[in-house]
């Protein structure tokens, strides 16, 4: 299987919700609320996608960026059939390219915590938050 990892100034809602189903993550996400999945899109400071050889998204990672000193990796999502290929990481590698300094964050899906410690990321153990509706 050939990928192409790419920025992308925009991608529709369509290819977002179905790339978020496909790798579980539209379990922890509003897919349903369309007005506000594609708010998500367009608040999107970084848009990295993985997309197979016939132009299926089978990965994205969006972020949120200064592109100074911090980025939060809100979604980084691949295709379930896709996993395990590299994909994950050629989706962190590019937007690292695209962020230069700046601080990656993300908050990791429960079942993907070894994950992000296995490719090097540094886990922080002091985070918090104010949940939204």
């Amino acid at each position: 299987m050939s990928i192409t990892i790419a920025r992308e100034q925009s991608i529709s809602v369509e290819e977002f919700r179905a790339v978020l189903h496909r790798s579980t993550l539209a379990e922890r996400r509003p897919v349903d609320d369309l007005e506000r999945v594609q708010a998500m899109l367009d608040g999107s400071d970084l848009i990295i996608t993985a997309r197979d050889e016939t132009g299926l998204l089978v990965g994205i990672a969006r972020s949120v960026t200064d592109f100074a000193y911090c980025c939060y990796l809100s979604d980084l999502a691949v295709d379930t059939a896709c996993q395990a290929a590299g994909i994950g990481q050629g989706l962190i590698r590019e937007t690292q390219k695209y962020i230069g300094a700046a601080t990656l964050y993300l908050v990791s899906a429960p079942g993907a915590v070894t994950y992000y410690e296995h490719i090097g990321m540094e886990r922080v153990p002091a985070c918090f938050r104010f949940k939204g509706a």
